[in-house]
């Protein structure tokens, strides 16, 4: 068996058999990949290990990988940095439910990228230790994500225009056909694009903006890519913020 090391970041789990897991990570070293994870449910005090596989958790590990098994296994993993709030704030932990599944849809590519692996390792650092602004996440990580995904905005933008979703791009006049962006979350998208992380209460939303919001972006995903319409959490997301 050849053996390597990696850090990944945990998408998705399926359970099993009895006492197994399948694990999914976007990986640094080989981009989406999935781990078989024996003995994760039994009671020989291995079970321990469970807590590592939750929504968006940083791992770091030694992978094996065999030309007889089609999925690679552990010969070591722990976790990759310390979580001091993430797990135990519903509101972040909701945010990494919704961040894992829109990962775990959209990335299929088992071949690594490494700049879209550090802006997830590093969005997962920096919501554990936001203290304000978290309502706001989720739209700037999507805003962000589409960077990496081939359809970040194209060209700059003028204050008062449209964002026709189909082009990409920002248009002082508004485009013939439905999939654009008002003028009104146009300007949030500009907002997100420039925002630091840290800023982000800075952008003042109430619910129904922020929904209204939610719902354009997942209408521009939707045009570029169908899965994102397979994506369950965004109700949960939407009740919790």
């Amino acid at each position: 068996m050849k053996t390597y090391k990696g850090r990944g970041v945990v998408l998705h789990t399926l359970k099993y058999g009895d006492s197994s897991m399948v694990v999914y990570l976007l990986t640094d070293t080989g981009g989406r990949r999935s781990y078989m994870v024996q003995g994760v449910r039994s009671r020989n005090g291995r079970g321990s290990k469970l807590a590592l596989f939750q929504p968006m958790f940083p791992v770091e590990f030694e992978g094996l990988e065999s030309s007889r098994q089609q999925m690679h296994r552990f010969k070591e993993v722990q976790g990759g940095f310390v979580l001091q709030s993430l797990p135990f704030d519903v509101r972040k932990s909701t945010m990494a439910l919704f961040m894992a599944e829109v990962l775990y849809r959209l990335v299929k590519e088992s071949e690594p990228d490494s700049q879209l692996f550090d802006f997830v390792w590093e969005s997962i650092g920096a919501l554990d230790s936001m203290e304000e602004g978290v309502a706001n996440f989720h739209l700037w990580f999507l805003v962000n994500l589409s960077r990496f995904l081939g359809f970040y905005p194209g060209n700059e933008y003028m204050p008062g225009a449209w964002f026709d979703a189909c082009e990409g791009s920002y248009t002082v006049q508004k485009p013939p056909h439905a999939t654009v962006m008002t003028p009104e979350n146009a300007r949030l998208m500009n907002d997100f694009v420039e925002c630091d992380v840290r800023c982000l209460a800075e952008i003042g939303l109430n619910r129904t903006q922020r929904s209204a919001f939610l719902e354009a972006l997942l209408a521009y995903y939707g045009y570029h890519l169908d899965a994102i319409h397979a994506v369950q959490s965004v109700r949960i997301l939407q009740e919790v913020f």
